[in-house]
């Protein structure tokens, strides 16, 4: 079993496709993911690039896949020192690669940014790596 963090575009990707996880694969979030998946769903129905309707489709998608969120102390320590070693504004996807560190083996972003700066603590694998 693999265990991968996804990043809220990840996870707007894999509903757009509707895509199928195979068995072998765990997914893993911050508890995050569900405001930020949110927010992002909404601005593109604001902005015309999404229906209501297709917006919804895909959070029943989300809902129903099975990503474990977590957001206890540790995460919120280690994301905290993270993102101070980075000398990133926040700690939201320092988040992403705390929970990596602490719990799965690879990371998946489509931000090239934020994988650049993950690769020096985590291991960052391509989206396409749900599929295998």
């Amino acid at each position: 079993m693999t265990k991968y963090v996804i990043a809220p575009a990840v996870a707007l990707r894999l509903a757009g496709e509707r895509a199928v996880i195979p068995q072998e694969h765990r997914l893993l979030a911050p508890t995050l993911l569900r405001s930020q998946v949110l927010s992002l769903l909404y601005q593109a129905v604001r902005q015309g690039g999404l229906t209501r309707a297709e917006a919804d489709r895909r959070l029943d998608y989300l809902r129903a896949l099975r990503i474990r969120l977590l957001g206890d102390r540790v995460l919120q320590s280690t994301a905290w020192g993270i993102a101070e070693r980075l000398g990133w504004p926040d700690t939201l996807d320092a988040e992403y690669i705390a929970l990596t560190r602490l719990q799965a083996d690879a990371f998946i972003t489509l931000d090239l940014e934020v994988a650049r700066a993950a690769e020096e603590l985590v291991a960052v694998a391509p989206v396409e790596a749900l599929a295998a």
